[in-house]
């Protein structure tokens, strides 16, 4: 095993290319419960570039029908993103300052259930994301109407 940097600067050029639109290559979920984390998978597969494979509890999209539920669940997305131990992108829970480009913040209810997964996009003079699932470019997170949240640091990518 190896590992590689994230490409920070593919998964925010990605986010911003396709915020506003969809990409023909992979479904959208808009309908079907929400497109906002299969839009954060693939801009982090656009930093990343390894997906895993392994059957049920990799990060992986082959079609609609043929992909994990990492890619597309918000709990998921998250689980998989921080106890990753194997091939693909893998990450950590930061603070609202330790927040990146190319990271991904998850918005919550006050019981602690996720629902929606932006992708930052910048952080300075403030932050703002770009989505899918009320698509957005540039939306300062501060209008965002959520209870709680957090942010999940992209620290690195594993090759098998």
């Amino acid at each position: 095993m190896r590992e590689i940097a994230y490409d920070r600067t593919a998964a925010v050029a990605y986010a911003r290319r396709w915020a506003l639109s969809r990409n023909r290559a992979y479904y959208d979920f808009e309908y079907i419960g929400g497109d906002c984390t299969n839009f954060a998978s693939q801009c982090v597969y656009a930093g990343a570039g390894i997906m895993n494979y392994t059957p049920v509890t990799g990060w992986f999209y082959r079609s609609a029908s043929d992909r994990t539920a990492s890619w597309t669940g918000v709990e998921y997305f998250w689980k998989f993103m921080t106890e990753n131990r194997s091939a693909g992108p893998y990450g950590r829970e930061v603070s609202w300052g330790e927040a990146r480009p190319g990271d991904v913040v998850q918005l919550g209810h006050a019981n602690g259930d996720y629902y929606h997964s932006p992708v930052i996009v910048a952080t300075e003079p403030e932050l703002l994301v770009a989505a899918h699932s009320y698509d957005a470019l540039d939306r300062p997170l501060r209008t965002y109407d959520f209870d709680t949240l957090r942010f999940l640091h992209i620290e690195g990518v594993r090759v098998w």
